[in-house]
């Protein structure tokens, strides 16, 4: 696949917020934003070559080693979620991506996640880097993706605001 044909964002499957996915505050509960973007993963994965048959052939796998999740604004039951990803950046061994879930049909943005990868030899259970091959394919992806821009929140950190 040449960099003309790397979809920028890539679209991840869209999904619904379920029934079960509601707090007692009416609204979806933290714990399945989690859920919903690391079902959505699964298919950036599988773009990036980084799928079950991946590690079935190889013994390889990936680890999340850090996940930050913001909250924009709430979903509710029954609405239906967009969701995108794209590579951020990635070395031999790690690849940071940013996933984003949208409301389906009023298109506003409900939360993002950023991720960090680590590539793991299944074999010792430790990062160890992946093949040549792979990582150039994931950095043409991260490169298509860079025509994005830096979307706001990356590397967010936490704090209270001094007075």
């Amino acid at each position: 696949m040449n960099m003309q044909n790397i979809p920028t964002p890539l679209e991840l499957p869209p999904t619904t917020v379920k029934p079960e996915w509601i707090d007692f505050n009416g609204h979806m509960n933290v714990a399945y934003y989690l859920l919903a973007f690391d079902e959505a993963s699964e298919t950036l994965d599988a773009f990036l070559g980084l799928s079950p048959e991946y590690r079935a052939q190889t013994n390889n796998g990936t680890f999340a080693g850090d996940i930050h999740i913001s909250y924009r604004q709430e979903v509710k039951e029954g609405d239906p979620l967009r969701m995108t990803g794209r590579v951020i950046n990635c070395d031999s061994k790690r690849v940071h991506y940013w996933l984003e879930m949208f409301h389906a049909t009023e298109g506003y943005l409900a939360a993002t996640a950023e991720y960090m990868i680590l590539h793991i030899d299944m074999s010792v259970r430790r990062v160890s880097p992946m093949a040549p091959d792979l990582a150039d394919w994931i950095g043409k992806v991260s490169e298509a993706h860079a025509a994005l821009g830096t979307p706001e929140g990356l590397g967010k950190v936490m704090n209270v605001p001094s007075k």
